[in-house]
Formats: C-alpha cells, structure tokens, sequence
C-alpha cells in the first residue's frame, strides 16, 4: 500500500481510489479538501474556480454559511426521526416549498434518482385510479437523450448505451420520442398514456435547449390529451438558467415537478416531488416512503438553501452572469468551437473534438469543468460566482482555445 510520506498527499490518495473503489467514474485528477463560494482548494494547496458546481448542486456556492449553520444548529438537536414520528421541520418545509413552487403537496425524498421514481410511481397511480388506465397498461413518454438517473427502472427508458449496457432486464411501460419535436409528442400519445417526462434543457445530453415554445406546446398538448407533464429539473431548477425553474422561460406550470441537488445547497442530500392535490393523494400510507426522506436536518437543510436562493436573488444573478459568459464565449474566435448554448449558467461549449484535453488544460491553469458527451465542456459555476472572477474563468477558456 502507497502511504502519504512516499508520494504527494494526492497521488497516495489517488491510489487508494483506485485499489479500493469501484472504477465507475473517471474524474480528474485533483483531490479536493475545502471549498468556499466558488472557490475550492486540493490537498496540495492549490486553488480552482468551480466550474462544474456539483452538476449544479451548488448553486449556493460551497460551505454558504446560512446554510451550514442550519446544519450544525440543527443536527445538534436532532437528525432523524423517520416517518413513523413527525417532526417540527417537515411542516415547515412543506409550506414553503409548495408556495415557492405554486404546486399543492411535496413529498420529499434523498436523490435525485429516487425523486424520479416517486414521480413515475405517482403518474402511474394517477393514470389507475384517475385516467381510468387499465391495471397495469399505463406509459410514460420520455425523450431521446434524457438523464434521469442511474436506478434500474430510470436507465429502462435512457436511449444511452452505456447506461443500459449489462442491466438488464428492464422496465416495461415506456415510450421514446425525440426531444425538441412536438410531432412526435403528439404521435405518440395515446390512451395509455399517463405522463410525459422532460428535462427543460438536458443536461447530460450536452446541454441541449429545445427550440423555443416546445415546453409550452408540450404542455397544452398533454393537457388536452389528460397526460401529466412531469419536468426533471433536478439539474435546471432552483435558479440554475436564470429563473427560479426553467419552465418558468415559457410559464410552463407542470403538474409534478422533480427537484434534488440544489434543493440543499451540495449540503445534504434533499430530493422532492411536487404536484397538483389530485396527483400525490393517490399515495396512501404504505405505498411509499423512505426512512431517511423529510427527516429534520434534511428539511431544515432545504429551508436554508431555499432561502438563500430568494434571499440573495440568485436566479436573477444567473441570468445576468449567464448573459456575459455567453456573449464572452460566442465571441471567441476559435475553429475549434462548434456552438455555445445554454440558459443562464448552465452552459455547453461543443467542440469539433474530444473535450477531454481541454478540460485537463483548463485544470492545469485553475479551472475545473466537466465534459458532456464527449465533445462538449460543461460550465455551470456557482451562481454566487464574483463578476470578476467569471471574468477570470471566461479568460482561461480563452486562452486554451487559443492554444489549440
């Protein structure tokens, strides 16, 4: 075994990932210590702009203080309870999340992942007991390229290879159409459909943004058709493309609305589901639940970061900064850019090209991004990020296209 006084503290601890963990990530490597606002620092010293912000669970920033001293005040008092007790903080919130989001009921869960499966479980109860759907027919239509998670059941409706490779078999009850293409929405909805399931701008899939009005024309079709619109905006709410949900570009109001990541601020993981009343009262007790969903310090967590959000008009920061990053970047002249695209600040830089090198060269010279199918760099900074050092981020990009 490597041990620290051998090597740098990074390469040794390296070595232990890679002997004692399983290989399905493949990071770079800098191993990270501490973080503040936009900023983290490596074991060695270094300093980095967060380019990537937990694939935008830290739309707060690192270690917000508002955030963290809701958490320590809080787990000195209590964690856990699980949902076989109440607890003071799960009412509190319920009520302001439901009043952020102008939907009736929540029900809170830990990932992401898990979050999407409640909402499939609730849109095919809904069809059941609501549409009439015979027992066991229900569909759910989903897109081309989506990321809804990792579970069995989600990678049952991915259209990426990869996801799906060796898992099987998978979950019936799913339909695919291209994403962008109201068509093709309207063709595949039939009597067995229950809900159609979108991410408004997919993450993932490289940052793709649908054409202009497709979540509104996707939502009056599903709603002359009594099909639920259901919006993964996991990775694109809570302020992430400039508007506190990024339905909210086309006042698009869905009927069940996915959130995670953010939902704590990075501090703890906090998932919901929140939909019309008619929706979540098909859940009965027993039908579902999580020991861990809606415990104190979880709740107490998103209150803060919720506040903080608000409070501090994040939404409103991402798309002014969002703004000046993209009209930065479409400006630079480089043959290697292909297109730049996104909301606020969820950006992809696609390239003519693996992003990979670039990503590294961005490292070396102190910022940290993330690439999305393999030819797109992904730049989602923290929205508490200074002008001045978007600025300086905008630069280093700048500079390694040049070098290309």
């Amino acid at each position: 075994m490597l041990h620290v006084d051998e090597q740098s503290a990074a390469a040794s601890l390296i070595a232990l990932e890679e002997e004692h963990g399983a290989h399905n990530y493949h990071p770079l490597d800098v191993v990270l210590r501490e973080g503040r606002g936009a900023w983290v620092t490596d074991v060695d010293g270094k300093r980095y702009l967060d380019g990537l912000s937990a694939y935008s669970a830290l739309n707060q920033g690192h270690a917000h203080p508002r955030i963290i001293e809701a958490l320590v005040t809080q787990a000195a008092r209590m964690t856990l309870t699980s949902r076989a007790f109440r607890n003071d903080q799960l009412g509190l919130f319920y009520r302001k999340l439901t009043e952020l989001t102008n939907l009736d009921v929540a029900l809170p869960m830990n990932s992401g992942a898990e979050a999407v499966e409640t909402a499939v479980k609730a849109a095919r109860k809904w069809g059941y007991l609501v549409k009439g759907i015979p027992d066991g027919e229900a569909e759910v239509i989903c897109c081309t390229n989506n990321f809804h998670g990792r579970t069995t059941t989600v990678v049952s409706f991915s259209t990426e290879p990869q996801y799906r490779g060796g898992f099987g078999p998978f979950t019936p009850g799913f339909r695919i159409v291209p994403y962008g293409d109201i068509a093709a929405l309207e063709a595949a909805i039939g009597p067995r459909t229950c809900a159609f399931l979108v991410e408004p701008i997919q993450g993932e899939a490289g940052i793709i943004v649908p054409p202009e009005g497709y979540l509104r024309e996707a939502a009056a079709l599903c709603r002359a058709n009594d099909v639920l619109v259901m919006a993964d905006e996991i990775q694109t709410g809570l302020g992430r493309t400039g508007r506190f949900l990024a339905v909210d570009h086309e006042d698009v109001k869905p009927d069940v609305l996915i959130l995670g990541k953010a939902l704590s601020g990075g501090v703890y993981p906090v998932s919901a589901v929140v939909g019309r009343r008619d929706v979540m009262s098909v859940f009965r007790p027993g039908d579902h639940g999580s020991t861990f969903g809606g415990n104190p310090l979880a709740c107490a967590v998103a209150m803060a970061a919720l506040d903080v959000l608000v409070d501090e008009r994040l939404a409103e920061r991402s798309a002014a900064l969002g703004a000046l990053a993209m009209a930065r970047l479409r400006a630079l002249e480089s043959p290697r850019v292909v297109e730049v695209r996104g909301k606020g600040l969820m950006i992809g830089i696609e390239l003519d090209r693996p992003a990979r090198p670039f990503i590294e060269s961005l490292a070396a010279r102190g910022l940290l991004c993330k690439d999305a199918h393999e030819t797109v760099i992904r730049f989602a900074p923290p929205l508490v990020i200074e002008d001045t050092d978007l600025l300086w981020g905008l630069e280093q990009f700048a500079a390694v296209l040049a070098a290309a």
